[in-house]
């Protein structure tokens, strides 16, 4: 029988502002889309704890045993600078600042957001959709709505009424936020805006000549708006009304509010039955932006090359320093946090060693079974990493003890221990058990030392020295082989 049906998993829809059991449009089947980069440039620390976020969250839905089409998007259009319809597109914009082609941009950031996802151990989606693969749609979308009567072209730009939409739908379901409010808070047009409300929103914009990224469409050679891209995506690979639509909570307004209206508009149906946001990632106390330029790029943290950290980290410590935090809780990133989750790190990956090399006895004295649902019962309440990370170390604290000999397992609760074990770590939580290659390079400094001590005392005539080295090293399994090249040596 399929996990899901014997687990009852607990989702934050952001929707409702609840709790809600989580129960698929069809069962056994997910749809889940989320909103991709906009890869105009390097993918920061902070885009990554949202995308690992829902990477947790793919893997733990397959883990279950549903199948799952997780569409992910790529921005490469659209996007400009001000969720005002203002500015230049952040691509367009890139390219002619480097006198490049807008595309070059493009298949550099998302070759740079590939690798880096690979690097952290990220599952790759079902589908990555493009926005410019998807310009025939959005003119589609952007008719149908016109023909409702909810949209309006002035100069060859087409733009969402949202006011018209308001008469008889709710524009603000998800972040809460009434029209009436809306309107009472914004100051008027200065006249020079083709809007006709300021909370109007583009479906086309019409480009100038300076405008590099443009397409014919019925009303002007344009681009399509940022929001209407994803309406267009999750409808056509997910269907009118999906499971799961994901993102960071710096999108929930406008863009999230965006794409249900546009999609509501369209299909009559509330697209989405479960909104779910992860939280932003602080660093200094701040928000991690590219922008603002307070950030930090993924690689920077792998090689030690910036000027926050005082020294590089593995991916396993990352993940599992972003993974002690709840997705929908705010982060605090500081060289201090990673150094303490360097340390809970290592000990949890000792004890996956240790775990291998267990002694079996009679009876255990641990109730793995209870301790695997507790496992269970934090991931089914809203995908609860931090619980489940504690859950964890009670296991370690266990593993510790029978090696100590103050605890005993049995066989069959060993084999289970060791399954769920690797299922939450390294399926789940997508750990990696990197402490191995770092402590192999520290092992490989302290022998080339030695080698290099054993040299010395070689010219000096010190044999006694250079025997006892070569010896003692041998003693733990490290062999000395001296050649014409000078001494090398293997493990044993």
């Amino acid at each position: 029988m399929e996990l899901y049906k014997e687990n009852q998993l607990k989702i934050y829809n952001s929707l409702s502002k609840t709790k809600e059991v989580f129960t698929p449009i069809t069962e056994g089947r997910v749809g889940m889309y989320v909103c991709g980069p906009t890869v105009y440039s390097n993918v920061h620390l902070g885009n990554l704890r949202t995308f690992m976020s829902f990477d947790m969250i793919f893997r733990y839905l397959l883990h279950l045993g549903y199948k799952v089409r997780y569409v992910r998007n790529i921005t490469d259009a659209g996007h400009l600078e001000s969720d005002a319809d203002e500015g230049e597109d952040k691509i367009a914009k890139k390219a002619r600042l480097e006198e490049i082609e807008p595309m070059e941009v493009v298949q550099r950031y998302t070759v740079n957001f590939h690798e880096v996802t690979k690097k952290y151990n990220f599952l790759p989606p079902s589908i990555e959709p493009t926005a410019t693969g998807h310009i025939v749609e959005q003119i589609e979308m952007i008719k149908e709505i016109i023909e409702k009567g909810l949209a309006y072209e002035v100069n060859g730009s087409v733009y969402f009424d949202v006011l018209k939409y308001s008469e008889n739908n709710h524009y603000g379901i998800l972040s809460g936020r009434n029209i009436e409010d809306a309107i009472h808070n914004t100051r008027a047009l200065d006249g020079q805006s083709e809007k006709r409300n300021p909370q109007d929103f583009a479906l086309w914009k019409k480009a100038d000549e300076r405008h590099i990224m443009q397409w014919p469409s019925p009303w002007s050679d344009g681009f399509p708006g940022w929001h209407l891209e994803c309406s267009v995506m999750s409808s056509k690979y997910l269907g009118e009304q999906f499971d799961i639509h994901g993102g960071g909570m710096d999108l929930k307004f406008p863009h999230h509010e965006c794409e249900i209206a546009q999609s509501h508009s369209c299909s009559g149906v509330q697209p989405v039955n479960y909104w779910l946001h992860a939280n932003m990632l602080l660093l200094n106390g701040q928000k991690m932006a590219k922008s603002t330029g307070n950030n930090i790029l993924p690689e920077e943290i792998l090689t030690g090359e910036n000027k926050i950290l005082s020294k590089a980290f593995g991916v396993g410590v990352v993940r599992f320093f972003i993974m002690q935090a709840h997705y929908r809780s705010i982060l605090d990133f500081s060289d201090e946090a990673l150094l303490a989750s360097e340390k809970g790190f290592h000990k949890l990956m000792e004890a996956m060693e240790v775990l291998k090399e267990l002694k079996v006895a009679k009876t255990s004295t641990f109730n793995v079974t209870d301790w695997k649902n507790k496992c269970y019962q934090a991931m089914n309440d809203d995908f609860n990493t931090p619980i489940l990370i504690a859950n964890l170390f009670e296991a370690v604290k266990f593993i510790n003890q029978i090696k100590d000999d103050k605890a005993s397992i049995t066989a069959t609760d060993l084999e289970l221990l060791q399954n769920a074990l690797h299922v939450f770590v390294f399926d789940v939580l997508a750990l990696v058990n990197d402490a191995k290659e770092q402590s192999s390079d520290k092992l490989e400094g302290a022998v080339e030392l030695l080698i290099k001590l054993r040299k010395e005392a070689r010219e000096n005539k010190d044999w006694a020295l250079s025997d006892q080295i070569r010896d003692e090293l041998a003693d733990i399994g490290i062999q000395l082989k001296d050649g014409r090249e000078g001494t090398t040596f293997s493990v044993n």
